[in-house]
Order: structure tokens, then sequence, then C-alpha cells
């Protein structure tokens, strides 16, 4: 079972628009694509999908490159629209949904468990108070003390 963190905020207002304005952010890569909002629902087409996550809905199921994985489920094709939701859970992704407006679909539970077992952190970039920036692969082989904090 995947884990699905999904806010519907305000899904009423936006039964049946079809926003050529929607923001699929897929491996923190945005994609701006035309989706139909039903509900509780994105439909996004077979070319958004392709375009923005690499996917494509063949007979043999869902495929990207040589892997595929089989889709039994025939609610994932809904109309002409292809559903999220749905697609996500196919792939083993959590898909946090702000509606009517951007999506984003997370790594799967076994990429993150790679990347855990690699104890290795992901890279990123930060200014010190002085503004010269440090990004974390500068220090790697070293311990390395990183303190956070937020005021909220």
């Amino acid at each position: 079972m995947s884990a699905f963190r999904v806010d519907y905020g305000a899904r009423a207002a936006y039964a049946g628009d079809v926003g050529a304005d929607f923001t699929l952010i897929d491996d923190g890569t945005e994609h701006r694509v035309d989706a139909e909002i039903r509900g509780e629902r994105v439909l996004l087409s077979a070319d958004a999908v392709r375009n923005a996550l690499g996917w494509d809905l063949k007979p043999q199921g869902l495929c990207r490159g040589d892997v595929c994985v089989p889709v039994r489920d025939a609610s994932l094709k809904r109309g002409a629209g292809i559903d999220l939701a749905i697609l996500a859970e196919h792939l083993d992704r959590p898909l946090a949904l702000e509606l009517p407006i951007a999506a984003y679909v997370g790594a799967s539970a076994s990429t993150r468990g790679d990347q855990l077992a690699s104890l290795e952190a992901p890279d990123f970039t930060l200014p010190d108070l002085d503004g010269k920036p440090h990004s974390l692969s500068d220090y790697r082989g070293r311990k390395v003390l990183l303190v956070a904090y937020a005021s909220w």
C-alpha cells in the first residue's frame, strides 16, 4: 500500500475545470501541464504524463524505457485522461495535491529506502552568514553537523 497525503482543499469549487496552468512537480522539476479537475481527481492527457513523468500507457502497462509496470485497474484511464492519483498508486509514489493549482509526485518507497541505505545525504547548497555558498558535497568524507532552526 502506498502512502498518500492528499490535500483536497477547495475541491468542490473546481469540479470540471480544465486548468491550462496546472503545475506537476516530479523529482524536483516543475512541469506546466493541462489538467482536468473532477472533484477530487486530477486527469492528465497521455502526452502530459509522457512529457512530465516519462511514462507511457501501453497495452502491457505503464512503461518507461524498457521497464513496464502491469496495470490491471481499468480506473487508471478515465475518458481521455489518466487519473494522477491512481497512476501514483501504481508506481508506488506518494502524491500531494493542492487543487486546483499543483501536484507533487514523490519518490517511491524503494527509491527512498535505497537512499537511506546508502547513508549519503542528498546534496544541497546554502549560504553562510556572510553570503558565501556551501554545498554538502564539498564536505563528503568528513563529519558534518547541520543545525536547522525555524521560528514557527
